[in-house]
């Protein structure tokens, strides 16, 4: 605090003493002084503007900001000045053609709320962790003691309508089919997984879920869209924040935000460093079934995987304030990592009688690294009809990860040792271009048209060497190309306490699936009309229900297209299916939300139905390994899928030192279709796939404030079982713990989080298929971990304010959602 007032002292100090030297080097100094508060309350406003503008000499400019009293002291030269008193959501008040001559004091100056702007400002210090609005949830990352150390990972597991699965498949309120964008652009990650995992949680600022996107946005993701939002400094001056941290098992990482920001620029980076140890174990015991379900022979599978990554994740940019209604942005995002994966599969094999045969040992040593580019590039124009704005954007990256594995196979009925040598190298290239331009049609209207390229390539090679001797049904160069063009346009108004929202969006995709190496090429155009409509009536001033609807598409890509892909075990081995085709979904929300004092509830009631939606099927592959039949997981379309669901959000403080949030979400799901397929003894084989299930799955969450100012929070998480095509996943419960403490007066916090308390968050599975195998496994990715932080800002103040833009629009990299 103390720091601020001198930098900002000593600034206004040098400005006042050049102004004076180039004008009127006579002139008599004079001190200005008085005292700002709040018209209602009296209360003393801190951190107020106060501006002296010369009015015969414009370029002369005097000022300062109140203390914690209000009060104020400006240097200042004599004359005649226009004198304006500002503060963030308050209206200003200018004092027009002062005569100075000589020390003035000018008493007390009283502003009055701006109601206007209130609905624009965000006071850090009340910020709940969670917002609801009615046609989104914003999650705010700082706010959360669970994710210190972590990545985005983590954050998105703390958010309620999201899961993360343990293999880190993202799902929104139970569904897989998710668009995720960083700053409102796709990921230009090859495996998006992953790289949520490299992504530091210190570096978001805030996730917003939209679970039924409007024609303004990607018309990728059937379950919804998440839009993670990256930190970017907006504070006048320099200022920073530094974050350390440590772990067990090792989690060492070192992360800062740097700005400084004029009247004409903006400057901002974020650093960020870790080394981490990520172990996790497995387990399968599979029962193989004879044609008449009778046992043949037993195999108990353990895995231990020990998960060593080093990377790093900066960016740096620059906002150029051209005039004031025209901003230029340019960002440089840069990601590395390198990892080592130590794979140490155990197989005990027994007799139909389970009786012990022998053991075999697979030790998996995998090297791997990944390097990501991209350059960002907006132009906004803001004209002189407020929201009439035009935005201009591009992006271009080129990502690339390599991938050597070593397995070494040995088993204790033989002395022979197998040795197998993997690669899988991909490169990515991605670019991306956009135009949106909004126009206000009379009040309460908003007409909106855009474009957006979407062009992307990535190359595959795979390969596997046995022994020396190269495998070909393993060994393949996969060329995957998507080039999308789209346009779309929207209307909204307002009628009464109605209001209205129409969209359409075409997408014309083209897309090419290359297998290099057995000459096998596939090429699927297609483009399709995707129309939206939102209506909302508002029932009271904090009350208000909603009905939407939009169509959405899922493209495959990527390791659900390759088929050639893993060969981790050899008993169990995962293919892609190049021939798959984009499966599409109808989708309709009916949303409610009520805000009481201390209460802000949300539900909604939503239903999907999607065509050729993805499965993963199971079947024999007619090969044996050591006796054992060897088991194909595959991706195919299979027929329509509906699913129907409940959910509510709850926030709750029922005193100043406690707050509560929860979620709980509640589906039906339905699969109709039949799974055709030629086994390797030329059979024609037809599954039934036909099936419904239902899952839930809550979350609470608890934020406590102890004595001493020591804050608490704990995550509660249960996941319901649900029913799968071809067995199920048990339910599973886990729970998190964390606690914090400001020290050196605000500047400065120590965290201390403990994730997985009680080492339960398990993905625990039950697989049957008559005739081949009946199974139970349970994957855990990350044994439990604690992790300790430190933070320390300087030049920003915990509880500052913070102006959000108008529009709806994002001020930090957000308005690129198209």
């Amino acid at each position: 605090m103390k720091k601020i007032k001198i930098i900002s002292t000593l600034l206004l100090f040098c400005c006042s003493f050049l102004a004076l030297a180039q004008q009127n080097p006579a002139r008599t100094k004079i001190v200005v002084t008085g005292n700002v508060i709040e018209k209602t309350s009296k209360i003393p406003l801190e951190y107020a503007t106060i501006t002296l503008k010369n009015t015969k000499n414009p370029k002369q400019i005097f000022g300062a900001i109140t203390d914690n009293k209000g009060s104020f002291s400006v240097d200042a030269a004599a004359g005649e000045f226009d004198i304006i008193v500002e503060f963030i959501s308050f209206k200003p008040t200018e004092i027009k053609a002062k005569k100075l001559s000589g020390n003035t004091n000018l008493g007390t100056i009283s502003l009055e709320e701006d109601a206007t702007q209130l609905n624009e400002v965000v006071v850090r210090a009340e910020k709940t962790t969670v917002e609801i609005k009615l046609d989104k949830k914003v999650y705010n990352v700082g706010n959360d003691l669970m994710v210190k150390g972590g990545t985005v990972s983590d954050v998105l597991d703390n958010i309620p309508s999201v899961s993360v699965d343990v293999e880190g498949n993202v799902s929104l309120r139970g569904n897989e089919n998710v668009r995720i964008l960083i700053d409102g652009r796709p990921s230009n990650a090859i495996n998006i997984t992953e790289a949520l995992r490299l992504i530091p949680a210190d570096a978001i600022d805030k996730v917003e879920v939209i679970t039924n996107p409007s024609a303004r946005y990607d018309a990728e993701g059937g379950g919804g869209l998440l839009n993670i939002i990256l930190k970017k400094g907006k504070n006048q001056g320099i200022n920073g924040t530094f974050i350390g941290g440590i772990g067990d098992p090792k989690n060492n990482s070192l992360s800062g935000t740097l700005n400084y920001k004029e009247e004409n620029f903006n400057l901002f980076t974020t650093q960020g460093y870790s080394n981490r140890n990520s172990p996790g174990k497995a387990l399968t015991n599979s029962r193989y079934l004879n044609g008449d379900n009778s046992t043949r022979n037993y195999l108990f599978e353990t895995r231990e995987n020990d998960r060593l990554n080093e990377s790093y994740n900066g960016n740096f940019g620059f906002d150029w304030f051209l005039t004031k209604s025209f901003t230029w942005t340019n960002i440089v995002n840069f990601r590395r990592s390198m990892g080592d994966n130590i794979d140490n599969v155990l197989q005990n094999y027994y007799d139909a009688n389970r009786v012990y045969d022998y053991t075999r040992n697979r030790i998996n040593y995998e090297d791997s690294k990944s390097k990501n580019v991209e350059y960002s590039t907006n132009f906004t124009k803001n004209f002189k009809k407020e929201g009439h704005k035009l935005t201009v954007d591009g992006s271009f990256s080129s990502n690339t990860d390599t991938n050597l594995a070593l397995i070494s196979d040995t088993a204790t009925n033989t002395s022979v040792i197998g040795l197998d040598e993997t690669t899988n190298n991909q490169k990515q290239s991605r670019n991306l271009f956009q135009a949106d331009y909004v126009y206000p049609i009379g009040k309460g209207s908003q007409f909106e048209f855009g474009y957006k390229g979407d062009y992307s390539k990535n190359t595959t090679n795979y390969s596997v060497i046995n022994d020396g001797i190269p495998e070909p049904q393993f060994t393949n160069t996969l060329e995957y190309k998507e080039y999308v063009s789209a346009f779309y346009s929207s209307y909204g108004f307002k009628v009464k306490k109605f209001s209205f929202l129409f969209g359409a969006r075409w997408e014309d995709s083209n897309i090419h699936v290359n297998q290099l190496a057995t000459d096998d090429f596939n090429n699927k155009k297609y483009d399709n009309f995707f129309p939206s409509a939102f209506f909302t009536y508002e029932i009271g001033e904090q009350t208000s229900a909603s009905i939407s609807y939009s169509r959405r598409i899922q493209r495959p890509r990527g390791r659900m297209l390759n088929p050639f892909n893993n060969l981790s075990s050899n008993v169990n081995i995962f293919i892609g299916n190049p021939d798959l085709n984009p499966a599409f979904t109808d989708a309709i929300d009916l949303g409610f939300i009520k805000r009481w004092n201390k209460l802000t509830f949300n539900t909604s009631l939503y239903g999907n139905k999607t065509n050729d939606s993805f499965q993963w099927v199971r079947r024999p592959s007619g090969e044996l390994q050591n006796n054992i039949p060897v088991i194909i997981t595959t991706p195919i379309n299979l027929a329509t899928q509906y699913r129907v669901g409940f959910e509510f959000t709850l926030n709750y403080s029922p005193y100043k030192w406690w707050k509560l949030n929860s979620n709980f979400n509640f589906f039906y799901n339905e699969t109709d279709g039949d799974y055709t397929y030629t086994d390797f003894n030329d059979n024609l084989v037809s599954q039934n796939f036909d099936f419904s299930a239902t899952s839930w799955f809550t979350r609470l969450t608890s934020k406590i404030t102890l004595p001493y100012k020591i804050d608490w929070q704990t995550n509660a998480t249960y996941n319901g079982e649900q029913k799968q095509a071809q067995g199920k996943s048990l339910g599973n419960f886990s729970m998190n713990l964390g606690f914090s403490k400001d020290i050196l007066k605000d500047k400065g916090t120590v965290s201390l989080n403990v994730s997985d308390v009680f080492n339960s968050r398990k993905r625990i599975s039950e697989t049957y298929i008559p005739g081949q195998v009946d199974s139970y496994g349970e994957m855990q990715w990350r044994v439990r971990q604690i992790n300790f932080s430190f933070t320390y800002r300087f030049n920003v103040q915990k509880n500052e304010k913070e102006r959000k833009p108008r529009n709806g629009q994002q001020d930090d990299g957000g308005d690129f959602p198209g």
